[in-house]
């Protein structure tokens, strides 16, 4: 099969297009023949060598946490699934940029819901879910989101915003109105954070290269501040988040239903084919392209 492999730590160039073996899934795995791939802000981290006391290559090295295809085959004990069903993958052990992936944790495509965003879901409605479940926000509490209109930042938005949380937004100006949208009070993300807000009940960094230290300070210690991405997190105190495996397919269901019901907005989603993944990840990481992509594999 084809995967996008990388050769070592550093820039996108490291990501190659190249021929691995088909990976055979094991008990209570399924594998999938995927139509689209998700590229999310930690695949740039992971692939730059920031986050490598966290994630953990296997040989071949292929990134992507999301992917959305057709189930091609079932392991030993795997029952509610079967050849041919359209589903959505999470991947914490990554290997979606690739034509077959074998996961553990899948939720079915609902007939309405696009492939493309089947994909683009997976890693960010996870990490979204997981976020607010680890918070632990309450109707009435404030939480700031650096990085509110971001892929994570807009299903987190939503979800707090309908359980009744007053949630403030980090963003560019020009995204004020899209904060807006989804029931956020925007800041802008260029001022000095601690200008437009005083104290706030828990942060989320779904940025991963924001202020937080004085994030930390504004909630009052690490307590219950979370980053996604940030690698300096865990020396001020605050949890840099990965997926739960005990919570992973809850997460997903509950993304995946709100979503299929009309209750979820995602990001617009951008298709690049995946021999074009290191340009990809150069003009992500340069910020020129500033979209959800899906790599169309």
């Amino acid at each position: 099969m084809q995967a996008a492999v990388i050769s070592g730590y550093g820039d996108p160039d490291v990501l190659t297009v190249s021929a691995v073996d088909v990976p055979e899934p094991g008990p209570g795995q399924i594998r999938v023949a995927i139509r689209f791939a998700g590229v999310g802000p930690t695949d740039l981290a992971i692939r730059a060598g920031y986050l490598q006391q966290v994630f953990k290559l296997a040989d071949p090295a292929i990134l992507g946490f999301e992917a959305a295809g057709v189930v091609d085959a079932v392991g030993a004990g795997v029952q509610d699934v079967a050849l041919g069903d359209e589903v959505a993958v999470s991947l914490p052990g990554l290997g979606g940029y690739a034509e077959y992936v074998v996961a553990s944790y899948w939720v079915r495509k609902p007939a309405g819901v696009s492939w493309e965003a089947a994909a683009a879901l997976p890693a960010s409605g996870e990490a979204a879910v997981r976020s607010l479940r680890l918070l632990g926000v309450a109707a009435g509490e404030s939480l700031l989101i650096l990085g509110g209109t971001g892929a994570v930042g807009t299903i987190a938005t939503q979800m707090a915003v309908a359980a009744g949380v007053n949630v403030i937004s980090a963003v560019r100006a020009a995204d004020f109105d899209t904060a807006e949208q989804l029931g956020a009070r925007p800041i802008d993300y260029a001022r000095p954070l601690g200008e437009d807000v005083t104290s706030v009940d828990a942060v989320l960094d779904a940025s991963g290269h924001s202020d937080l230290e004085t994030a930390v300070r504004l909630a009052g210690g690490p307590d219950r501040v979370i980053t996604l991405s940030d690698p300096s997190g865990p020396r001020m105190g605050v949890v840099l988040s990965s997926a739960i495996p005990d919570g992973i397919n809850s997460a997903l269901a509950e993304a995946m239903t709100a979503l299929g019901d009309g209750r979820l907005m995602l990001r617009p989603q951008v298709v690049r084919p995946l021999t074009e993944v290191a340009a990809v990840h150069a003009e992500l990481g340069a910020g020129t392209l500033r979209a959800k992509v899906v790599l169309a594999v």
